[in-house]
C-alpha cells in the first residue's frame, strides 16, 4: 500500500538516490562474493536479497504501518455514520484520505531525492499512527475529514517509499517474490485486523480501536527508520567508506586486495547522486512511457474502485454476522493472491498474464456482492446462507484483486528501466489510491443522491469494471519479458 530488470548498472553509479549500484556496493565493501542473505547478479555482484536484515526490517515496518492504516479505512466510515454524516459523508472520509495520499505521492519522488527512503517511511508512519487519537475527539464530519487528510499525507509517503525500498533491496530474478512478500506484509494486517477492528467496535467501542491503531502506527516509526540504518543517510553509502576502486570492466571487482593501498588500485568517489541515464535523480512521473504503462494502469483502475467501495461499505452493507467474515476472507485472499502471483511471475518468467483474467474475476465478484445484498441470499435476511454467499464473493474478489495488484506492478517495473523505479512506485500507488478513494466516493454519492441501496451501487461498479475488459482486449495485451 516493491528487483528490477537484470541489466547491469554502470559500475560507478547507483540505481536510486538511496541505494548505491550493486557494483559500487561490492567495490566499497571490498569483496566479490555475496554475503549471507544476498543474491548474486549475473555479473557476480551482490544484491541485498530477500533474507537480508534490511528487507526483513522493511517487512516488519510495513506490517506495523499498514496494520494501523488499513483497518481505519473501514472503521472511519463507520465513525462518520455514527456522527450522522450518512453514506455521502462516510465515503468522503475515504476519498479525502486518498486524495491527500495521491497529492503526497506526486511530491514523494522529489522528496526521495533529498531524504533517504527509510526516513520517509518512518515519518509517514508517524503521520499515520499519531493522528488516530484525534478521531476520538469528535465524530463531526469536518474534523473527521481533516484527520483523515493528515493521515493520508503519511500514507502517501509510506506507500511510495515502502514499495521503492522493496524493489531496491531485492536482487535480480527476485522481483516478483519481493513484491509478493511485500504484498503479504501489506495484506496480512488487513486480513487479521480489519475484521477484528469491525468486531471490536461493536463490542468495546471506537476509542480503544483508535488507540490500538495509533500504537501500531507508532511502532512503525523506529522499524522504518532502521532500514539501511548503517549507510550514509544522505545517499545510502556505508558511513565509513566514501571511495573505492573504479571498475575498469566486467570482473573488475573480482577477488584480490582492494582499497587505496592495493597495488594498481585507482580510487575515486562513488557517485550515487543520480541513476544511470539521468542527470539528477529518479525520472519524474511525467517522464514515464505512457504507451508501455497504459494497459496495466487501465486494468487496475476499475477493480480498485470496487475494492475501495467494498472495504469502506461492506461493514454497512452486510449484516453484523456477515461483515467480519467477508472482510476477513477478502483481506486474506488479497494477500494470498498477491503472493502467489509474485511466485508465479518469477518461476515462469514474464509478467502480465493475469491482468485481464483477474480484472474479469473482480467484475464477477463485485456483481455477486450486488446480488448478495439485494436478492434472496441477502445477509440481512438470509442468515447463514447470506454469510456463505458474501464470503464466497469475497474470496473470488480477493484472489483476483491480489494477483492483479502484483502483476500490474511487476509489469510496470519490467517495462521501464532501473532509473524509473521510484517514479513507477509513485505512479502505481497514485493510480491505486486515486481509484480506491474514487470508488468509496462514487458509491456513497450514488447511494445517497439516487436513494439506492449500497448493493445497487456495487452493481454500478461491477458494470464499470466489466466495461474495461473489451478495451483491454483491443490493446492486445501480451506478457512482458523485459528485464
Amino acid at each position: 500500500m516493491s528487483t528490477f530488470p537484470t541489466r547491469r548498472p554502470h559500475p560507478t553509479r547507483s540505481t536510486s538516490p538511496d541505494q548505491p549500484s550493486a557494483a559500487a556496493a561490492v567495490a566499497l565493501e571490498g569483496r566479490s562474493e555475496p554475503a549471507s542473505g544476498t543474491a548474486a547478479t549475473p555479473g557476480g555482484v551482490a544484491a541485498p536479497g530477500l533474507a537480508s536484515r534490511d528487507f526483513l526490517l522493511l517487512l516488519a515496518a510495513t506490517f506495523a504501518v499498514f496494520g494501523s492504516a488499513t483497518p481505519m479505512l473501514s472503521i472511519v466510515p463507520l465513525w462518520a455514520e455514527h456522527g450522522g454524516s450518512g453514506h455521502g459523508g462516510a465515503g468522503a472520509t475515504t476519498a479525502v484520505h486518498m486524495a491527500t495520499t495521491v497529492a503526497t505521492q506526486i511530491a514523494t519522488g522529489r522528496i526521495l531525492r533529498r531524504i533517504p527512503a527509510s526516513w520517509v517511511l518512518g515519518g509517514g508512519a508517524l503521520l499515520i499512527g499519531l493522528p488516530c487519537l484525534g478521531y476520538a475527539l469528535t465524530a463531526a464530519l469536518p474534523w473527521t475529514v481533516a484527520v483523515s487528510a493528515l493521515r493520508g499525507t503519511g500514507f502517501g509517503l509510506v506507500t511510495v517509499a515502502g514499495s521503492a525500498l522493496a524493489a531496491r533491496l531485492a536482487g535480480p530474478g527476485q522481483r516478483g517474490r519481493a513484491l509478493g512478500w511485500y504484498g503479504v506484509a501489506v495484506g496480512l494486517p488487513a486480513a487479521v485486523l480489519v475484521p477484528a477492528a469491525v468486531w471490536a467496535v461493536a463490542e468495546v467501542g471506537f476509542v480503544p480501536v483508535f488507540s490500538a491503531s495509533a500504537a501500531l502506527g507508532m511502532l512503525g516509526v523506529p522499524l522504518g527508520a532502521a532500514v539501511l540504518a548503517g549507510r550514509d543517510p544522505s545517499r545510502g553509502r556505508p558511513r565509513t567508506r566514501t571511495s573505492g576502486p573504479v571498475a575498469s570492466g566486467p570482473g573488475a571487482s573480482g577477488p584480490g586486495p582492494v582499497g587505496p593501498d592495493a597495488p594498481g588500485a585507482r580510487t575515486a568517489p562513488v557517485r550515487t547522486d543520480s541513476a544511470p541515464g539521468t542527470s539528477g535523480g529518479p525520472v519524474p512521473v511525467r517522464g514515464l512511457p505512457v504507451r508501455l504503462l497504459a494497459a496495466p494502469v487501465l486494468l487496475l483502475l476499475a477493480p480498485v474502485c470496487a475494492l475501495g467501495s467494498l472495504m469502506s461499505f461492506l461493514p454497512l452493507a452486510l449484516a453484523p454476522q456477515a461483515a467480519p467474515a467477508a472482510l476477513l476472507t477478502l483481506s486474506a485472499a488479497l494477500t494470498v493472491g498477491r503472493w502467489a502471483a509474485g511466485e508465479w511471475s518469477d518461476r515462469r518468467g514474464g509478467t502480465g498474464r493475469f491482468m485481464a483474467p483477474c480484472a474479469a474475476l473482480c467484475a464477477l465478484a463485485t456483481a455477486a456482492f450486488a446480488l448478495v445484498g439485494g436478492g434472496p441470499a441477502a445477509p440481512e435476511g438470509g442468515g447463514a446462507a447470506g454469510t456463505v454467499a458474501a464470503v464466497a464473493a469475497a474470496l473470488v474478489f480477493g484472489l483476483g484483486m491480489g494477483a492483479l495488484q502484483n502483476d500490474t506492478l511487476v509489469a510496470m517495473f519490467h517495462r521501464t528501466g532501473p532509473e524509473r523505479h521510484a517514479a513507477i512506485s509513485a505512479a502505481w500507488n497514485m493510480t491505486f489510491d486515486s481509484a480506491y478513494g474514487a470508488g468509496a466516493l462514487l458509491t456513497g454519492a450514488v447511494a445517497q443522491t439516487f436513494s439506492l441501496s449500497l448493493p445497487a451501487a456495487f452493481g454500478v461498479l461491477a458494470v464499470l469494471t466489466a466495461a474495461v475488459l473489451p478495451v483491454a482486449a483491443a490493446l492486445r495485451l501480451r506478457p512482458s519479458h523485459q528485464g
